[in-house]
């Protein structure tokens, strides 16, 4: 039975309803006699207290279907992507084992491809990580950056000069094995029976719906919900305080922008960050596309995944 149950993947940019649609598929198949609970794949959605900026769905929502990977981590830990992969790999044939189908819900190709795909992710070691990321902290990312480019052009060329994020792990991967591969693996998956749809949208309804998010955002409490966070120490939390919304809410608390350039520069940084998004999804051409403005995107997907839930 387990291994005969897909594994349903729901990819898209921000703002694209991948949340809604996995509600409504769950509980539509649930209906149809098939158990299903969903696992998330976003690296921000695992923090507490990281409810508004990350557009977490509701309490009341996280009640009716299930939701693993959501609210585990307190935001001054750090979720690498090789951790993420354990636990949904582990969540997923857990899932499996019980006759739950899982649905996978992300927007990160890294995020999905790692616990999708045969995906091994080199070592770390925290003192090296530490020595780069105080080295960032003291030169800041670009002439971090011109440091990668001096021992891997092709690394640096790969990341952009502000990830100081990536360009830490670069500096730390070339340091432990003595080269980094900026590119991702082939497509290949290492889990069984995975179908994947991505939510469609075009691009003036995608801009439309982030401005539409982020005013909401700010009208819900996010500013106030950011002034919590930083007294649990957002701040010192590598991923969490450069959150989309949380990093430009931080600059506009300490004075670095006024609360209008914040609000519009999450705005300005998600729509660079959706375009992101579809240029990664775009590469890999296993990826179903529905509309996700369309009414009926949960029961097209039960319906194509007829023939193997019925079997």
């Amino acid at each position: 039975m387990a291994d005969r149950l897909p594994l349903i993947v729901l990819i898209g940019p921000t703002a694209s309803g991948k949340s809604s649609l996995a509600i409504h598929l769950a509980r539509l198949l649930a209906a149809r006699g098939r158990p299903a609970e969903i696992v998330n794949a976003d690296s921000m959605l695992v923090y507490r207290g990281m409810n508004i900026g990350t557009a977490k769905p509701s309490a009341a929502e996280l009640a009716s279907v299930h939701h693993h990977l959501v609210n585990i981590m307190e935001i001054t830990q750090t979720a690498s992507v090789a951790q993420f992969q354990s636990m949904a790999r582990t969540v997923v044939g857990q899932l499996r084992d019980q006759g739950v189908i899982p649905i996978l819900v992300g927007g990160s190709s890294l995020y999905i491809r790692a616990i999708i795909d045969r995906f091994e992710f080199p070592g770390t070691d925290p003192e090296i990580r530490r020595k780069w990321q105080d080295e960032l902290d003291r030169i800041g990312a670009a002439a971090l950056h011109a440091v990668l480019a001096e021992k891997h052009p092709d690394a640096a060329a790969s990341i952009l000069p502000g990830n100081g994020r990536r360009i830490v792990r670069a500096l730390e991967v070339i340091e432990l094995t003595g080269d980094f591969s900026p590119r991702l693996p082939g497509p290949v998956y290492e889990l069984a029976d995975v179908h994947q749809f991505g939510c469609h949208l075009e691009r003036a309804e995608m801009d439309a719906r982030i401005a539409a998010r982020v005013a909401q955002m700010w009208a819900d409490g996010l500013v106030d919900e950011v002034r919590g966070l930083v007294a649990q120490g957002l701040r010192e939390g590598l991923t969490a305080s450069r959150g989309l919304g949380y990093q430009q809410v931080l600059a506009y608390l300490t004075g670095e922008l006024t609360e209008d350039q914040a609000k519009q520069a999450t705005i300005d940084g998600t729509r660079r960050f959706a375009r992101k998004q579809l240029g990664w999804f775009a590469r890999d051409p296993r990826i179903s596309w529905l509309d996700a403005a369309g009414p009926a995107a949960a029961e097209t997907i039960a319906d194509v995944l007829g023939f193997c839930l019925d079997e």
